[in-house]
């Protein structure tokens, strides 16, 4: 399992080319993610909530809309949710972090794109928080823990 961290996308490109699966990309800006999730030649893009991003008045900007899902729903692209860095935050950034996740559950669970959670906790547990979270049965069903 290899992580690529990297904002240049060519330089992305080039190491999904070179590495060998499972493969994930950690994502960054709204561009990156983009032009990532349509070359689509690996397995997860994590955290798409994760950073600093514009809010608005009327919603957070939680890295990941219709348009990305239904992307990485056609290229069989996973979203995750690193569940191990929640827990280093403090409460208010946790606040947003997590309303930041459950907007982006209900956007996959719309457009049919695959959650995967990455977490080192009981299996059990990470399950009910991720439903607990807005996530029908089937997405907690399918997000196998890595």
């Amino acid at each position: 399992m290899k992580i690529i961290n990297t904002t240049n996308i060519q330089k992305a490109i080039n190491e999904i080319k070179k590495s060998e699966k499972p493969i994930i990309v950690k994502a960054q800006d709204d561009a990156f993610n983009r032009k990532i999730l349509e070359y689509g030649k690996f397995d997860i893009l994590l955290s798409p909530e994760a950073g600093k991003k514009r809010v608005s008045l009327r919603q957070e900007n939680s890295g990941l809309n219709h348009v990305l899902a239904k992307i990485a729903a056609k290229n069989q692209v996973a979203i995750g949710i690193d569940l191990e860095d929640i827990s280093k935050l403090d409460k208010k950034e946790k606040a947003s972090h997590l309303a930041k996740i459950m907007q982006n559950i209900k956007v996959c669970r719309k457009t049919g794109t695959k959650i995967i959670l990455i977490s080192k906790k009981n299996k059990r547990e990470v399950l009910s928080l991720f439903m607990s979270l807005g996530a029908s049965t089937k997405q907690a069903k399918e997000a196998e823990g890595l």
